[in-house]
């Protein structure tokens, strides 16, 4: 039987448990370059010996107007190639496979002058009015994230994550709450989002695996369900997509009988439906912080893998102590044998 320290593998990707740091912002390129920092070194390497299967590093932009804000990370210049690599090269020395999210924040980016998106349609009240796309700049976007994933894989990444989830450039282009063109990425919303999954394929391995984040619900007065959610992910599975990083919401503001539950493991029956409907890997992620609830998650085959998030965000350590809880063996580094149960080692 399978649990959150059975080793998983998927093509060359081989992880030594089920656990995953999904990719978190962390707002902290002081220099507003894109550049990884000191900061970001510290972060996802420390996860790295607190024994997480799989770091996805933070969603990293195909341009400078692409990003949330202008302090997040970037992977539109060769510039931004060094720190990754670096922190890549770290995680591995501990065990960790890393990935990495890219990704364009269309008209939630915060600090562009004008953002840009599928449709000149503001996120709320108090967003910018975003510029539509021409065809012929959605073309060039899409060389745009080829690109990022060309520098991601110079950089050593073992996966590539595309961010087509929380409201995001291919989250805009693919919901019909903010796809309101009249083109050809009009006619098929899934066709920008396709035509990146292809691009992406072309610079990787044949063996490394992609990841599509999606976000299975929108949670909007007129947005789209699970149903819906399927039938993208679906088109994106046959374009080339190997895993389903399934979340929700970030298409606009919570509407009141749309509400998603605060309860633990809220998102897992959208990931199982995932994982059933189109017989795929999926990584579950929301409120799955307690080990042995992570832990049951992979037992009961509803998904391949868990995303701890907030857990990891208090605790790096929290794969050592999940295996402290749950009797595994987490592969404690012989430094901190000290601190932790023989059962854990």
């Amino acid at each position: 039987m399978k649990d959150l320290f059975t080793p998983y593998e998927l093509k060359d990707l081989k992880l030594k448990n089920r656990v995953v740091l999904p990719p978190m912002c962390q707002y902290s390129v002081t220099e507003k370059d894109g550049i990884a920092t000191d900061w970001h070194y510290n972060h996802y390497v420390s996860r790295a010996v607190g024994g997480t299967g799989l770091i996805i590093i933070e969603m990293t932009d195909v341009e400078p107007d692409g990003r949330i804000t202008d302090y997040d990370l970037g992977i539109w210049s060769d510039e931004h190639i060094p720190a990754l690599a670096r922190i890549v090269d770290a995680c591995h020395a501990y065990g960790a496979k890393v990935g990495i999210q890219i990704a364009h924040a269309g008209r939630k980016a915060e600090d562009a002058a004008v953002p840009v998106s599928s449709s000149p349609i503001p996120f709320d009240d108090k967003s910018k009015t975003p510029r539509e796309l021409t065809t012929a700049e959605v073309k060039d976007m899409v060389g745009k994230f080829q690109a990022g994933v060309r520098r991601a894989v110079k950089a050593g990444f073992d996966v590539i994550e595309l961010h087509g989830a929380h409201g995001y450039l291919i989250h805009q282009f693919h919901s019909p709450l903010t796809n309101r063109r009249t083109d050809e990425y009009g006619q098929d919303l899934t066709l920008f989002g396709k035509e990146v999954i292809a691009a992406a394929r072309q610079e990787m391995p044949e063996g490394m695996p992609l990841i599509m984040r999606i976000s299975a619900q929108e949670y909007v007065e007129g947005g789209y369900g699970l149903k819906e959610s399927l039938n993208i992910g679906a088109a994106y599975k046959e374009a080339g997509a190997d895993i389903f990083h399934i979340s929700a919401g970030g298409e606009g503001a919570i509407a009141a009988a749309g509400r998603p539950g605060t309860h633990a493991a809220y998102q897992v029956p959208l990931a199982r439906a995932f994982k059933q409907e189109l017989a795929v890997p999926v990584i579950a992620v929301g409120r799955l912080d307690e080990p042995a609830l992570a832990n049951a998650v992979i037992g009961n085959e509803e998904a391949d893998l868990v995303a701890v998030g907030r857990g990891m965000l208090r605790n790096p350590y929290w794969t050592l102590e999940a295996g402290v809880q749950l009797g595994k063996a987490a592969g404690v580094p012989k430094q901190y044998t000290f601190g932790f149960p023989r059962t854990s080692n």
